[in-house]
């Protein structure tokens, strides 16, 4: 598949491809990931496929990630092509309060990392990672703008905050005249639907693209883990982390197994591979802007890459979202259909235009 028809992400300029490159398997320095050579021919791979976006962080696989990231631009001499996007917030150095964090110190300290692993002079989109519960949004969206006018960082987007703090971040930099964030980088998958509650719209109603990472839902959707005697097997990353307090790897649940078993059921109506499937289903979600593809060996990413060379017919598509539909939770079951047509009478159907928001 070529993936050279780019989206603009959010309301910017800036033109990404569909399916962005994760680099978080970039090093084996987590006890998974791909060594270099592998993780050159990943990235040669994506390129030569026409992708444009590359996700890594700073935190990623101690550095290596953005390291390497930067190497394989380099060796193609394709900066001024690649849109990179990394992130910061996690502590760089225990004991030192200052060296995490979405403080102005922080930030200032981690830019310059990124830049000097990177091997260039500004990066394309700089994401705070994940929200501190401590540094004032004021002070995060200044110090981006100031990033922005000082010419080290072009774009800038919020990662894993709640959905109050990103309203609130691109409220004040529409008041403030500060560069506005183009993007949120947040989880969804069949799996993990919640940001379909808040994040979906706000992104819609105030200009912010939506990145998703984890559409596999950590490999879970990839049909590698099967259900045995009350717990689920297989070898991979949910496996080796199962154990780790990040809630983004505690996917083992009895609900899974009744969507990947659904999933597993389309997938094979369709001919395609369940991750395949499983990707093309939640880049078509509204407001999705580009989707984060990782993995550690080639044929992954090449069946990866061919996710969005079909369409869904409707029928399975339902199927699909009555399986994975999140439960009803208050306010939202006040937002819902049946208490809208009490407010409304019989008129709550299509009081906004198709694609304005999910209803």
């Amino acid at each position: 598949m070529s993936l050279n028809t780019y989206y603009t992400l959010g309301k910017s300029g800036l033109r990404v491809s569909r399916l962005s490159l994760g680099a978080m398997t970039f090093g084996t320095e987590w006890g998974w990931g791909s060594d270099e050579d592998t993780a050159r021919q990943l990235f040669n791979t994506y390129i030569d496929a026409g992708g444009n976006f590359i996700d890594t962080a700073d935190l990623y696989t101690g550095g290596t990630s953005e390291s390497w990231v930067g190497k394989f631009i380099a060796e193609r001499g394709l900066r001024d092509r690649a849109v990179i996007a990394t992130k910061f917030t996690y502590n760089a150095e225990q004991g030192n309060p200052n060296a995490g964090g979405n403080g102005r110190k922080n930030i200032l300290r981690a830019v310059e990392g990124s830049l000097k692993r990177l091997g260039t002079d500004y990066i394309d989109l700089y994401i705070l990672h994940t929200w501190d519960r401590i540094t004032p949004v004021e002070e995060v969206m200044r110090t981006f703008d100031d990033l922005v006018r000082s010419g080290k960082v072009r774009y800038v987007g919020l990662s894993d905050t709640p959905s109050w703090y990103a309203a609130r971040a691109q409220t004040l930099a529409e008041w403030h005249g500060y560069e506005p964030l183009s993007t949120l980088q947040l989880e969804y998958s069949l799996v993990e639907r919640n940001i379909e509650r808040e994040f979906v719209p706000l992104g819609l109603e105030l200009g912010m693209g939506v990145m998703v990472w984890s559409p596999l839902a950590s490999g879970l959707l990839s049909g590698k883990y099967k259900p045995s005697e009350g717990a689920f097997i297989g070898q991979g990353r949910l496996d080796t982390l199962k154990d780790s307090q990040n809630p983004a790897f505690q996917k083992f649940t009895e609900r899974s197994w009744k969507i990947i078993a659904e999933l597993e059921n389309v997938a094979k109506e369709l001919n395609r591979s369940m991750a395949q499937v499983a990707i093309n289903w939640t880049a078509n979600c509204l407001s999705i802007g580009s989707v984060i593809v990782g993995a550690t060996k080639l044929s992954q990413l090449e069946d990866n890459l061919k996710a969005l060379d079909f369409e869904i017919p409707k029928e399975l598509g339902d199927r699909l979202e009555s399986i994975s539909r999140p439960e009803s939770q208050f306010p939202y079951s006040f937002f819902e259909s049946e208490i809208q047509g009490a407010i409304h009478g019989d008129k709550a159907v299509g009081l906004k235009p198709s694609g304005y928001y999910p209803n």
